[in-house]
């Protein structure tokens, strides 16, 4: 059984105001993927959401292997790595809400999913003596 960490109100903030973010996957054989992310923000204390507008790559490991993992692009103000596993919405309330908030900011877009990252560990990625520790 998988116990979600919490995401502070300071982390969710660093998300939801930087709002880029690279998202790594892997294949099932273990070749990473990394790619930035323009539409991500938590849309709770455990669970972030990823607008799939151009994933093609990270779509199919997704699909193949649901573990991801991201940072914020700014980490000096959002020092956190989130991991955890991922569910992939195509349709249902999930998905309008990600298809409104994408064409909200940019018409031309056409969202293909709503990516949900439940997060799993937190760790810091924040330099000195304490990087890459585990968040309690």
């Amino acid at each position: 059984m998988v116990i979600n960490m919490v995401m502070t109100q300071e982390m969710m903030d660093g998300i939801e105001k930087d709002n880029v973010v690279f998202l790594a996957t892997a294949t099932t054989d273990g070749t990473p993927n990394v790619v930035p992310i323009g539409f991500a923000r938590p849309i709770d204390e455990k669970t972030i959401l990823l607008v799939d507008n151009y994933m093609n790559k990270t779509r199919k490991n997704l699909e193949d292997n649901p573990k991801a993992s991201l940072v914020p692009r700014d980490a000096t103000k959002c020092p956190y790595q989130f991991k955890g596993t991922v569910e992939i919405h195509t349709s249902g309330k999930l998905f309008d809400d990600a298809v409104d908030w994408a064409t909200s900011v940019m018409s031309k877009l056409a969202p293909k999913a709503a990516v949900l990252l439940n997060v799993e560990e937190i760790y810091t990625v924040q330099p000195g003596p304490n990087a890459g520790s585990k968040v309690d």
